[in-house]
């Protein structure tokens, strides 16, 4: 399916309950939705060989992304998620970019596999933002992000280099099997953590 018409569907007028479903798709081209008011979505399974701009998008209904795969650049920066964003299973072969993203629901990562660089830096999470059996293997950035629904981390692989400076976390933070660098992750890990731990 072409770029263009994947974006002239999700940014035509959207009506709450209604999405546009993409499951499965192939994106030809890059597909470009920055500044974007975007309709909700069900991109389940769709592929993205050459990447996707959502810079600064505002998605407004459901935004589905689980077991998509991305082999060029994903960029979610500057994004707001007014509902869930569900990327569970999802796959980033190259660059992921979600720094200063803000998720008005949940966040939903688990068991997606970043193969290159992930920056979450300066992200907001209003709902609970999980990333269980997440792996990781580039370099990956959460710097002074804020989960105000709390973190879930039930078995993730973060890499050495993953910054948690400035973080603050409001709820439960899960770390049970989190590992970062081989090492288990602690509480004292993260910059400010308000509620129970458990490991």
């Amino acid at each position: 399916m072409q770029a263009a018409d994947i974006r002239a569907r999700l940014t035509a007028e959207w009506h709450p309950g209604g999405h546009v479903d993409l499951r499965g798709i192939t994106c030809e081209g890059a597909l470009d939705l920055a500044g974007c008011a975007v309709a909700g979505v069900d991109f389940t399974g769709a592929r993205f060989p050459q990447g996707l701009d959502a810079r600064g998008a505002r998605f407004l209904g459901l935004s589905w992304f689980g077991g998509a795969q991305f082999d060029g650049t994903a960029d979610f920066s500057d994004a707001v998620f007014t509902n869930d964003a569900r990327f569970e299973g999802a796959r980033f072969n190259t660059r992921a970019r979600f720094n200063q993203t803000e998720f008005r629901g949940i966040g939903r990562f688990d068991g997606a596999v970043f193969a290159g660089d992930a920056d979450f830096s300066d992200t907001v999470a209003y709902g609970n933002f999980s990333l269980q059996q997440v792996r990781m293997s580039g370099s990956a950035s959460f710097h002074g992000s804020e989960w105000l629904g709390g973190l879930w981390c039930q078995d993730a692989t973060l890499p050495p280099e993953t910054d948690l400076g400035e973080t603050q976390v409001h709820g439960r933070l899960w770390l049970r099997g989190a590992h970062r660098a081989g090492a288990l992750l602690r509480t004292a890990d993260f910059g400010m953590s308000f509620g129970y731990t458990y490991r």
